[in-house]
């Protein structure tokens, strides 16, 4: 029998009952000792594997040791040591009693939380393996409930018991194994498909903690849900989980990893899980090519889309969509050219995808011809095509061929899309179409799209470019919603129409109602400021755009200070200002100051643009006539001839003259020297 007090290593089982007297009393004093300072013994009642041993053994003293369950103790030591945590370590500072209480009021108090809103808590008791981690983790917190915990409150088991929550088991039938339907992934890829992204994760994560093998089809749907949510840190830790799991060979989940990085923005993951990999198929090398061409990275797009060919795998429609879109972007019309030819020879012509991104390639390589031809072979077109061809003309400045497009394609049947308004409108306004952009406008508005915040931004900028500002602000005014590009549209209005002090107060009201501006809406109120003269209040912009709204100032926004500068007559100031430029000045930027030097016959500045303009855009004809007319100005003849022989030494023409005249929702166009038109 256990008494609780042992002799030179004995136990007190082994001493006779005519000492059990004295054994009580020292037990009773060993246990006072131990709750007045109980961080001066080792707790060892979980680690002991022989029950021979005591519970309790004081640290400076092997001699004193103590069994819970010895029939010496005082009267309540039970209750007041139940309440510790079983197990606990208890290193230099132990445990106090106070610590104890404040214990137990805090497990009830998580408890009461817990049955206030069962929602918040996880449920592991299905997936743990391990008894010491908790029945329940808060999703907050991470705190961790038990529930044979020893802090518990008497009436938590059978409040579970009667929760929905699943049959309160006992520890061995918790720790069996795992439902058939957590093994096969079915509760993270519900959690997946509800968006609950992190619970889902958390999940996982257990599982792995506790060595299940987390289904493939449960990891490639929370990939794809990170894909699709941009959540690169997330993403990166299901990478790590899959490789713990031995997963990281599936060319099925390496393949999910590619696009997931890829999606997220890390082309430099997607490369790395890429070449790991022992083998490709045609999806993985669609992945990583249309990781780079999606992120500005086109040439290294078509190097991989070759790499591929070489290995013998063949393209699919996927695939050839992606590289044609990188040779539209970069552009390399001839590597386009020769996919053209691959398209021809696999038997995907006939697509109707296929041949709207062939129309958008050539198009945007500049070759509107080439891109009409493939157009008209088609022979199916949706409102893709016809977009892509619209875009094609409007790009190409060619605007009123645009709008007959349009016109076309409504006798066709089909409906425009928003992209198709929204190309046509930047074509109106390019050749100041007033009358063909409100028709357009009226047919926005039967399509319902006129809420659209990308359709009400092109259409301020349209009547703005047109010349019909107060049209535009109430565009602006009716709009629902407005972002940073509606803001930018109404406020480079105002500059364009030099309404500087409008621009400036539209500024304002855009910070008041928290649009943060960006690097276009300081090109627009430099702009503002440097036709409406306002020369300190531009140079007060521009450093705030520095150093308020982290703005980095671009070669255009250093040409706007020197058209500022040279504008108001200060020519000296915008030289000087080149001078200290932190980056290279480009041909923009000196024949900005060039432009100046002509409006105020400045001929050394001129001069000294001219020829910086020369060096950099010899083929221009623009700076040749400019300095011509600075010298014409002055009376310099001879100049204005030297200037004339130079150009034709050169070999630099000069471009002739085009405008755009409307009427009767008809756009003529003229060029200079040409008499074919019938009212030329």
């Amino acid at each position: 029998m256990k008494a609780g007090f042992s002799v030179n290593g004995f136990s007190d089982h082994l001493l006779s009952e005519s000492s059990a007297g004295g054994q009580t009393w020292r037990t009773k004093h060993l246990m006072e000792e131990f709750f007045s300072d109980s961080s001066q013994w080792w707790d060892n009642r979980t680690n002991k594997r022989n029950p021979t041993l005591p519970d309790l053994r004081h640290r400076s003293s092997a001699e004193k040791a103590l069994w819970i369950d010895s029939r010496f103790h005082p009267p309540l030591v039970h209750v007041r040591v139940a309440v510790m945590v079983q197990g606990q370590e208890q290193g230099q500072s132990g445990f106090t009693t106070p610590e104890i209480s404040r214990n137990v009021v805090r497990v009830e108090q998580l408890w009461q939380e817990f049955f206030l809103d069962p929602s918040q808590w996880w449920d592991t008791r299905f997936i743990k393996k391990n008894p010491k981690y908790p029945d329940f983790e808060h999703k907050s917190t991470h705190e961790g409930l038990w529930i044979e915990g020893w802090l518990n409150p008497p009436w938590v088991k059978a409040k579970v018991a009667t929760m929905a929550l699943g049959r309160v088991q006992s520890g061995s039938e918790l720790r069996s194994g795992v439902p058939d339907s957590l093994g096969k992934g079915v509760n993270v890829r519900k959690l997946c498909q509800e968006g609950r992204l992190k619970e889902a994760l958390h999940m996982v994560e257990l599982m792995v903690q506790q060595n299940v093998q987390a289904p493939i089809k449960a990891y490639a749907c929370l990939l794809k849900d990170c894909a699709r949510r941009r959540a690169l840190v997330e993403g990166k830790r299901l990478h790590s989980f899959i490789v713990q799991q031995g997963l990281h060979s599936n060319i099925f989940l390496k393949n999910t990893l590619v696009n997931m990085y890829a999606k997220c923005g890390s082309v430099l993951d997607a490369r790395q899980v890429f070449d790991s990999m022992p083998e490709h198929n045609v999806f993985s090398w669609t992945t990583i090519i249309s990781a780079y061409a999606n992120h500005g990275q086109g040439e290294e797009a078509i190097n991989l889309f070759k790499q591929m060919q070489q290995t013998g795998i063949q393209p699919n429609k996927v695939t050839f969509i992606v590289v044609l879109k990188a040779c539209a972007r970069i552009p390399a019309l001839e590597e386009g050219k020769k996919f053209h030819l691959d398209i021809v020879k696999s038997g995907f012509e006939s697509d109707v995808i296929i041949g709207s991104t062939l129309v958008d390639m050539y198009a945007k390589c500049g070759c509107v011809e080439d891109a009409r031809q493939v157009f008209n072979n088609m022979h199916e077109r949706d409102v893709v095509s016809w977009t892509a061809l619209i875009a094609g003309y409007a790009q190409q400045g060619l605007g009123k061929d645009a709008l007959d497009l349009y016109e076309q394609m409504k006798q066709d049947g089909l409906q425009p899309n928003i992209v198709t308004y929204v190309v046509l409108l930047k074509a109106c306004a390019s050749i100041v179409a007033l009358e063909q952009g409100k028709h357009l406008h009226l047919d926005i508005i039967k399509s319902c799209l006129e809420s659209d915040v990308i359709v009400g931004s092109t259409l301020v900028d349209m009547y703005a470019k047109c010349g019909r500002i107060e049209d535009a602000r109430e565009v602006f005014n009716n709009m629902h919603e407005r972002n940073v590009v509606s803001w930018n549209a109404m406020i480079a209005g105002y500059a364009q129409q030099g309404l500087g002090k409008e621009a400036l107060t539209l500024l304002e009201q855009m910070q008041r109602e928290g649009t943060k501006p960006d690097e276009v809406t300081y090109l627009s109120v430099l702009s503002a400021c440097s036709h409406s003269g306002l020369v300190d209040k531009g140079q007060h912009l521009f450093d705030c755009m520095c150093k308020e709204d982290d703005v980095i100032p671009t070669i255009d926004h250093y040409a706007c200070m020197v058209d500022l500068l040279g504008r108001a007559g200060y020519l000296a100031d915008a030289e000087d200002f080149i001078s200290k430029m932190p980056i290279q000045p480009n041909a923009l930027v000196w024949m900005t100051l060039l432009g100046a030097a002509r409006n105020h016959g400045h001929l050394e500045i001129g001069r000294r643009a001219f020829d910086s303009v020369v060096k950099l855009q010899p083929e221009d004809a623009a700076p040749y006539v400019l300095l011509s007319n600075i010298y014409a100005a002055a009376g310099w003849s001879d100049e204005v001839a030297k200037i004339t022989k130079e150009m034709n030494d050169a070999g630099v023409k000069k471009m002739p003259g085009c405008t755009w005249f409307e009427a009767g929702r008809q756009v003529h166009d003229f060029v200079v020297g040409d008499a074919s038109h019938p009212q030329s």
